[in-house]
């Protein structure tokens, strides 16, 4: 439809050049009697030339609209359909910026934005009506003492949010923002936006449902860690990383002392919620930049990247004090055995492991409750 119009203008233009020609052919013929008719003509010619070319860029903006539109859901990865969404609001006329609002399975606020500093999308918190209700949309509107100490783009004047739903209902808002203090967004940039929610609304969908049940598939049932799959492509990836930018990356493993004892002791029913228990102990001390898995059975390990085998030391002894600071269920206290290395430039992902393995497997027949450095002496 759009290809259609931008044609018929393309003819349109074409004609009224002709048009144009012969009316200057006229003037040249008789320019007593044509002179007036043809500056009325010329006039009208430019008038009708202004309004063709807005036609046009309009046409064209529509066309450019209209392909964003069709990509959005052409993907299942997140990121980069929060970004074409995003790209299509920020290209709204009027628009400076835009946001994406709504909230994860797991309760905890995710963002995506164009246009804004981290501080400005931080103190955007976009609700609907007090009572509950689905509002069609929401107008923003700030006034400011003093505009002396804006930022280099200029201070947030006006927004204009509208829901956005999927298959279950609303789960978050499209936001677009103006830096400029002129009138607030209109009746037509509303419907605008309202038909970009529709559109990338069960694409986002479709897409966090995604992501969600890959991390699902990542995560061990019954600690919530990492599981072995993802340990083993993590500890790939972070050992080619950390090879290719020359970084620095550090390992642990480690197990239960006597855990065999305790699943013969209490049952292994008994035995899980024990592993549970000390996993989530794990989880409270290590570094949000560390990755703790359950590599199987009682033993675990974590991979910690930009870090020394001192770092991998220093966080060994953090979970071992988190574990065996208080009883577990029924079984009382319990330590740790550890192995910890640092990445060679020899290495592979196989190596790295191995030596972190090996050091632990020392580290059992050290006396238990202890730490191994690879290829060190036992740290007490």
């Amino acid at each position: 439809m759009v290809t259609v119009v931008l044609v018929g203008i393309a003819s349109a233009l074409a004609v009224l050049v002709a048009v144009l020609v012969a009316v200057l052919i006229g003037r040249r013929a008789s320019r007593d009697g044509q002179d007036r008719l043809a500056l009325a003509m010329t006039e009208r010619m430019e008038a009708l030339m202004s309004e063709l070319t807005g036609a046009l860029q309009q046409a064209e903006e529509a066309q450019t609209r209209s392909r964003v539109l069709g990509e959005i859901g052409s993907s299942i990865d997140l990121d980069e359909v929060l970004s074409r969404a995003l790209e299509a609001a920020g290209a709204i006329q009027g628009a400076d910026a835009a946001m994406i609002s709504m909230t994860s399975a797991d309760g905890k606020p995710l963002v995506a934005t164009l246009g804004l500093s981290t501080e400005e999308a931080q103190r955007q918190a976009i609700t609907g009506p007090p009572d509950g209700r689905q509002a069609r949309s929401v107008g923003i509107s700030y006034t400011y003492a003093s505009e002396d100490l804006a930022p280099p783009g200029g201070l947030i004047h006006s927004g204009l949010a509208v829901p956005v739903s999927g298959e279950f209902g609303q789960f978050g808002f499209l936001t677009i923002f103006a830096r400029s203090s002129a009138e607030a967004f209109s009746d037509k940039t509303l419907e605008e936006l309202e038909t970009l929610a529709r559109r990338a609304g069960p694409a986002i969908e479709n897409a966090r449902r995604f992501r969600e049940a890959r991390q699902l598939a990542d995560l061990d049932a019954l600690t919530g860690l990492h599981n072995r799959r993802y340990f083993h492509e993590t500890l790939a990836r972070e050992v080619a990383r950390a090879q290719r930018y020359n970084r620095q990356l550090a390992l642990i493993v480690f197990d239960l002392d006597d855990f065999k004892s305790v699943n013969d002791r209490v049952g292994h029913l008994a035995g899980d919620a024990v592993l549970a228990e000390a996993a989530e102990r794990v989880r409270d001390v290590v570094r949000s930049a560390d990755i703790a898995c359950r590599v199987g059975g009682d033993e675990f390990a974590v991979i910690l990247p930009e870090s020394t085998l001192a770092d991998a030391d220093q966080l060994y002894r953090r979970i071992q004090a988190a574990v065996s600071s208080r009883p577990i269920s029924q079984v009382g206290k319990l330590y740790l055995s550890a192995g910890v290395t640092e990445l060679r430039p020899e290495d592979d992902a196989v190596t790295f492991f191995q030596r972190a393995d090996e050091a632990l497997y020392r580290a059992k027949h050290a006396g238990k409750g202890q730490v191994v450095a690879a290829a060190a002496e036992t740290v007490p």
